[in-house]
């Protein structure tokens, strides 16, 4: 009788970069940039549109990237009200379901991850030798620099402390927002976003030769991906909000994360990127209240679409969000206008983003059909060729890998 021989999985290692705000409306500008460490990684792979979660925010996003989760059921949620503390909330890290990490972790496997927050106690912690989290601060450059350390051995700080990874990571992320740091300062079109491409490719550069001199090369995929796009805007329409409403019959107040609403507030927005209206007062519980507000603000101009629960279900949302949420037009914002043109996200119109999916374990030109945050997770597990985290409501991309 034949001795069954275990198959290997198809990569030993994963490197993830997270790029913050990498929208899938710079790929036309990488086309025009001399990217030659990126060109050699999509030799080995795919640069194509992925799609996000809505609300396009950064930690609802990472969370699904990192669990393979929708909102729905990783409850992630920013920029909301909750009515038990009578606050707005802003972004947290709070996570029902486990991560990609968590299931590295018990599966045997070791994790680094040099400042994505959305890992930070989530299967890596500040001075854990088999999962490493550490926050160096600084650029990209300065992140890789990490990465670089543990993949020649070396001790890295973390938490003040030097510690050094028990064995090479199976799963090293690192996370970068240069590219959401200019958007959110002057938009989609900041001047600063081509050489922020070109250091991003730099530091794809420095990666790839330290696997390779790691010799691990030929047994590591790369997984590069954003959250969430970004959109220019220089109006707000706050103001006429609240005046729609008013004419309504009710009180709209516009409260920041940490406030609190006034008592005669009936509606409760809270602002990022789109509105989350949450029904108080007198028009709490009160369908025919909630559809009198919102055909109210339908008919404002700038408001390109009202969700209420049944369109948010749909969408796989947090069940955070008030009952109604607004999305503005591109070019504005549910607030105030800002002194220059500046970015948001928040939209469907954020959804898109850059991902690339390379080496080890991946088909060279294939690439994935219509990839998901939410499918990032099971297929980094079955490159690893580990269960995925419980809770994945993904899928594996299975076009985009080899047989």
């Amino acid at each position: 009788m034949d001795t069954p021989v275990d198959t290997p999985p198809p990569a030993d290692h994963v490197v993830l970069l997270a790029l913050d705000g990498f929208g899938a409306g710079y790929l036309p500008l990488l086309d025009r940039l001399p990217t030659p460490h990126l060109d050699a990684l999509v030799r080995r792979g795919s640069l194509t549109t992925g799609t996000g979660v809505m609300p396009s925010v950064t930690n609802p996003s990472w969370t699904s990237v990192a669990t393979g989760a929708w909102p729905e059921r990783h409850l992630n949620a920013a920029f909301w009200y909750d009515p038990t503390t009578r606050t707005a909330q802003g972004q947290h890290r709070e996570i029902a379901v486990p991560t990609l990490a968590e299931a590295v972790r018990e599966q045997g496997g070791t994790v680094l991850c040099v400042q994505w927050p959305v890992l930070q106690g989530h299967g890596t912690a500040y001075g854990d030798p088999d999962g490493l989290y550490t926050r160096p601060g600084g650029d990209c450059a300065r992140r890789v620099d990490d990465a670089l350390a543990v993949l020649r051995g070396e001790a890295v700080a973390s938490a003040g402390r030097p510690v050094t990874l028990r064995r090479l990571p199976q799963l090293l992320a690192v996370y970068c927002d240069t590219l959401d740091a200019l958007g959110h300062a002057g938009g989609d079109r900041h001047p600063g976003i081509p050489a922020a491409l070109r250091d991003i490719d730099a530091q794809v550069g420095r990666l790839l030769a330290a696997v390779e001199d790691a010799g691990i090369a030929e047994r590591t995929a790369f997984v590069l991906l954003g959250d969430h796009g970004m959109t220019t805007f220089d109006r707000g329409f706050g103001r006429a909000a609240r005046r729609a409403v008013s004419r309504a019959g009710y009180r709209l107040e516009i409260v920041r994360p940490g406030g609190s609403p006034r008592r005669r507030t009936d509606v409760v927005a809270v602002v990022g990127g789109v509105a989350s209206l949450h029904l108080v007062g007198r028009a709490a519980e009160d369908r025919a209240a909630e559809r009198t507000i919102r055909a109210a603000l339908e008919e404002l101009p700038p408001v390109r679409a009202v969700f209420d629960r049944e369109d948010q279900a749909r969408m796989r949302m947090s069940p955070r969000y008030g009952e109604l949420v607004v999305e503005p037009e591109p070019g504005w914002s549910f607030g105030s206008a800002p002194r220059r043109p500046a970015g948001r996200h928040g939209a469907t119109t954020e959804l898109d983003v850059g991902f690339a999916l390379a080496g080890a374990g991946i088909v060279p030109g294939r690439a994935p059909s219509d990839p998901r945050h939410v499918d990032v997770a099971p297929t980094v597990a079955a490159l690893l060729g580990i269960d995925p985290p419980a809770g994945t409501q993904g899928r594996v991309l299975t076009e985009a890998l080899s047989p």
